[in-house]
């Protein structure tokens, strides 16, 4: 790497922000397709989320995948055969550094470089700004294109509690360590994987646990007839077997190995299987079945020791972990721009293309039901091709513009899914996948 990126113009380079999993897919079939790049990380080495080290980064001791290894590699760079199925988050950083040094992306990046603004500009493509997280001078610099991929899982979504609470309060976020948890009274906020996960640790660690819940939600074990969960579902999407036949077989398939959880106190699903996000966890029955954690409903508020729960009760935990989720963040881009609501949801095709800007594409903002690595890649690899395009055959890349635009969501995102801000990136991986084969299609020469 050199000190500093060249000043002035960078003409057909295209500018990606990030060095997790999706901008090192963005930068290495970028390069592919012969495009110069630069990618500002403003972290000191890559990773993202996985790299624990880096202040952003969500991961904790016991952070393993909750998709399977072969449904969370790279297509083009395999993880080792003898990994476990389910990888430790270490496991999957190393994954990430050799995936660097094999495609030689290191010497495309700028670490310690924040991207601070994105704008575009009137004759086309893009003024950026960034400057050093050591406190060096801003410098701005001219882009062809934009490439966002700075992650959304590291801005805390912190839930608004009425009162004060005597203990300690901290979001999943800043939980690290187990050890933390040990002879603790507990109570989890939250019901996603990460909270489940979360409440788990602490049956194993704490004094007492609880489990705050807003709503029911269906739970999955790690494996299904002898594979990994998310593998099975796999084949029967690949089956195209239809939407209610999947929920009997999830029912089916629930009833059989979780069973119903309602009777440990757990509220009942207030939707179908395949509407939110899959909770997949098999230690979590194990537990409730153990009584070494009690599901509570939703808090209410917080009164100097006590924690005021929905149905009236109190209960007095001396540690509360919000397990509440991420918002989106893209601070250094007009949301205009994402074409966001008010509430900051973007609008983009597919999760990926702007719809008022050509030469601009977020990667990775898809919440599967697999491994993402995959999407980042081809979301990542139709976003070169439509900048290619657009440079060798601009009234062909107008067409393909006009016939995706004309798509409706219902063809690449779910149909129907909770409300709820966790929720508004869900896909299924593989229809979400042909729909960008699709594209990809769209984009081939005529012949």
């Amino acid at each position: 790497m050199h000190d500093s990126p060249d000043p002035g113009d960078r003409r057909d380079a295209v500018c990606v922000v990030g060095a997790g999993a999706s901008g090192l897919a963005a930068v290495k079939n970028l390069r592919e397709l012969g495009f110069q790049v630069d990618c500002y990380e403003r972290e000191t080495a890559v990773g993202g989320a996985w790299n624990w080290r880096h202040d952003r980064s969500p991961m904790y001791a016991g952070t393993h995948l909750i998709s399977s290894r072969p449904l969370t590699e790279f297509p083009d760079f395999p993880m080792p055969d003898s990994w476990p199925d389910y990888p430790h988050h270490s496991q999957v950083l190393s994954y990430l550094e050799r995936y660097s040094a094999h495609f030689g992306l290191g010497e495309h990046i700028w670490f310690g470089m924040e991207v601070v603004s994105a704008v575009p500009l009137e004759a086309g493509g893009w003024e950026v700004t960034t400057r050093s997280i050591g406190g060096g001078s801003s410098r701005t610099s001219r882009y062809a294109a934009l490439v966002v991929a700075n992650g959304h899982n590291w801005d805390p979504r912190r839930p608004s509690i009425p009162g004060e609470f005597r203990g300690r309060v901290l979001h999943a976020s800043a939980y690290k360590d187990p050890s933390l948890l040990r002879g603790r009274k507990v109570l989890v906020i939250g019901g996603g994987n990460t909270g489940c996960d979360i409440a788990v640790e602490a049956a194993q660690q704490a004094g007492q646990v609880w489990h705050s819940t807003r709503r029911g939600y269906w739970y999955a074990p790690k494996y299904l007839l002898g594979r990994p969960a998310d593998q099975v579902n796999d084949r029967l999407l690949r089956w195209r077997l239809p939407l209610p036949a999947r929920q009997w077989l999830y029912r089916r398939a629930v009833r059989l190995t979780t069973g119903d959880l309602t009777r440990f106190g757990l509220p009942e699903p207030d939707h179908q299987p395949y509407e939110s996000h899959p909770i997949v966890n098999s230690q979590l029955p194990y537990y409730l079945g153990h009584g070494r954690i009690t599901p509570v409903p939703d808090v209410t508020s917080f009164d100097g020791p006590e924690v005021e729960l929905a149905d009236g009760r109190r209960i007095e935990p001396d540690l509360v972990i919000t397990a509440t989720g991420y918002r989106p963040r893209f601070e250094f881009l007009d949301p205009g721009l994402l074409d966001a609501d008010e509430h900051g949801r973007p609008d983009l095709h597919l999760h990926t293309f702007a719809r008022k800007n050509p030469t601009l594409a977020v990667i990775g903002l898809v919440q599967p039901d697999a491994g993402v690595f995959p999407l980042a890649h081809w979301q990542s690899v139709a976003a070169a091709r439509w900048l290619r395009l657009r440079q060798t055959d601009p009234a062909r890349a107008a067409e393909v513009q006009r016939t995706e635009s004309a798509k409706p969501l219902a063809s690449w995102s779910r149909r129907r899914v909770v409300k709820t801000e966790r929720h508004w990136f869900e896909v299924d991986h593989v229809d979400y996948l042909r729909s960008l084969e699709s594209l990809l299609n769209e984009m081939e020469p005529v012949a």
